[in-house]
């Protein structure tokens, strides 16, 4: 049987440092997702992401397993490399084509030309459907 535990503030242990609920859960991460964008992606580890969409060079899309309520989430995205090198510099990615089940995003180099990347970070805070 499963159970629920309901309360208005978190403390710790002696009673001090408290947290109103409204922060751990609408504070909380409610997806992310750490993939490799080169070659064939993979997702490396995740959070209520369900599978990777490769739409073309640098076009990448995250699908949540769980719906976001609505497409007005904040969506960050990070990108770098193991080693970083000059070869490596000069990324700039975005966010794009937010929607309650995916997370859209694209990377570029300095000269607006689209390019694949070894490492790709997403985080995405907002509420759940």
């Amino acid at each position: 049987m499963a159970s629920e535990l309901r309360v208005n503030t978190l403390k710790d242990a002696s009673g001090n440092n408290s947290v109103a609920m409204q922060y751990v859960a609408e504070g909380s991460a409610k997806s992310w997702c750490n993939f490799n964008g080169e070659s064939t992606i993979a997702i490396r580890d995740s959070l209520n992401v369900t599978s990777l969409t490769d739409d073309g060079t640098g076009d990448y899309r995250t699908n949540f397993s769980s719906s976001m309520s609505n497409a007005n989430f904040s969506g960050l995205v990070m990108t770098g490399a193991v080693g970083e090198g000059s070869t490596n510099s000069g990324r700039i990615e975005e966010v794009r084509g937010m929607s309650s089940s995916h997370l859209g995003m694209f990377c570029f180099n300095t000269s607006g030309a689209a390019r694949d990347v070894e490492y790709f970070a997403t985080s995405v805070h907002g509420d759940l459907a």
